[in-house]
């Protein structure tokens, strides 16, 4: 049968209108009623009501009392995301720290924990069952909270693979790491720099098009076009440290030379940041050449040292960039800072969730 002639399962329009009813309440600006949901989504009052009645049985929406009126006829409820319901685990594994957070559903960080360490120290094994054990911490607290966690994400400075796979991260000295659950907890493996573009895409204000720069140890790039991150053909984009900025310099981690890593790293900003900046500016000029992006955003160990290096990045985007006369880049510090990567990864979890919450309610029964 053609699958666009396949029937529609009523289990599959009861997960669409849920879904719709969902988003419509994450996207409002107020805290809608059971009416206003119905007259923005085209679906009937009752089946709004029944929807609602779901959601909020299942610890996704709160129905909130309605604030104090005036005029003639009663006030409806309003409803908003429950900061309840399930939460997201995002994790971060970095050269120099390891980190978790728990983010409930409205966004907001309920627990934040930050471990520091050199994890060059360690094999992969080990760095992972420490990791365990910082995410395992997370989760018991956010249980005592009252908080149940959907899943968790983890954030990695390498390739990943499809699935659970770092396939290389040069920092790390890892090569094909499979990441085993977390905390009793199926673990969604992504770049850091990707994560931290989403968690920045995320926070209010944020512009749909942008390259976010990840400055740690190493240096990743997460290229956000039309309010979608781009991944490349095999999901490998972003590997903006390991562009040459001077062919005849220093040896690199990843075998080659001259690497904007090796100029502009974390450890190369604390001795030079002139230098760092400059490197930074050569770099981001060819990027912006190439895809044209108006707005650069500066996070992870870079957003504390913004003031210092935005002069020297932005003397080298005007000199080198090829329409700075017409339309100058806009250059900023992350919002989130430099918990962007674990915001970004505990997010993944949160918008599976508010994107399919009867995958939810299925699973909570």
């Amino acid at each position: 049968m053609n699958a666009s002639r396949a029937p529609v399962r009523q289990s599959s329009v009861r997960a669409h209108n849920l879904a719709l009813v969902l988003q419509t309440v994450a996207n409002s600006a107020n805290r809608p009623s059971r009416a206003a949901i119905a007259a923005a989504t085209g679906l009937t009052r009752a089946t709004v009501s029944a929807l609602v009645d779901d959601l909020v049985a299942g610890g996704l929406l709160a129905e909130l009392d309605p604030a104090p009126r005036t005029g003639a006829g009663r006030p409806a409820a309003g409803l908003a995301l429950s900061p309840d319901g399930p939460a997201g685990l995002g994790l971060e594994i970095n050269v120099d720290y390891q980190a978790a957070c728990v983010v409930d559903l409205t966004g907001a960080v309920r627990h934040r924990f930050v471990a520091r360490g050199d994890q060059r120290l360690l094999s992969p094994a080990d760095a992972l069952a420490a990791l365990d054990d910082l995410a395992t911490q997370a989760r018991a607290t956010a249980e005592a909270d009252g908080l149940v966690l959907a899943g968790a994400a983890l954030a990695v400075p390498g390739l990943v693979a499809p699935g659970d796979l770092v396939r290389v991260a040069p920092n790390l000295g890892w090569l094909d790491v499979r990441v085993p659950e977390m905390a009793g907890l199926p673990v969604t493996v992504d770049n850091e720099a990707n994560l931290a573009a989403l968690g920045e895409l995320r926070a209010d204000g944020a512009e749909p098009t942008f390259l976010y720069v990840s400055g740690e140890i190493g240096i990743g790039a997460g290229i956000v076009l039309d309010g979608e991150l781009y991944r490349g053909g095999r999901g490998w984009s972003g590997e903006i440290g390991h562009v040459t900025v001077y062919p005849d310099g220093r040896p690199c981690r990843c075998g080659s030379s001259g690497c904007l890593e090796q100029y502009a790293g974390q450890e190369a900003v604390a001795a030079d940041p002139d230098l760092a900046a400059a490197a930074l500016g050569i770099a981001l000029s060819a990027v912006v050449n190439l895809l044209d992006l108006g707005v650069i955003v500066l996070g992870g160990g870079y957003a504390p040292e913004f003031a210092r290096l935005r002069s020297g990045i932005e003397a080298e985007l005007h000199r080198r960039v090829l329409t700075a006369g017409l339309a100058p880049v806009t250059l900023r510090a992350a919002g989130l800072g430099s918990d962007a990567a674990m915001r970004g990864a505990a997010d993944v979890v949160i918008r599976g969730v508010r994107e399919d919450p009867a995958g939810w309610l299925a699973q909570a029964v």
